[in-house]
């Protein structure tokens, strides 16, 4: 993998899964032993992939449009407007990541 810093790292993460490349974002970016705190999956790497695969069957072609990253040592803040479908208004997300040598650790 080519030198990226944690904020690209984790746009690229979320831009990759939004455009349906989940497995690849994954790959490229999840470390050993990650967990997330979304409240509908259980805490590991396995759930919320199989989870993001049931919603691009769901709702394919999603946008996104990154409005902000910000870094604080081994965290990055994602501020993006996400379109589910042409038919919904975008949303306002905020994605917050912890890396550990260079993987995304924990997610919010």
């Amino acid at each position: 993998m080519e030198t990226q810093t944690l904020k690209e790292a984790a746009v690229d993460f979320l831009t990759r899964v939004v455009a349906g490349d989940i497995r690849g974002a994954y790959e490229r970016h999840i470390g050993d032993g990650f967990r997330h705190h979304n409240p509908y999956f259980a805490g590991n790497a396995d759930a919320l992939r199989r989870g993001m695969e049931e919603d691009e069957a769901r709702n394919p072609g999603k946008k996104l449009d990154v409005q902000v990253a910000l870094q604080d040592g081994n965290y990055v803040a994602v501020h993006s407007r996400l379109r589910r479908s042409s038919s919904e208004p975008d949303i306002a997300v905020v994605h917050i990541f912890r890396f550990e040598q260079g993987k995304i650790a924990e997610a919010w």
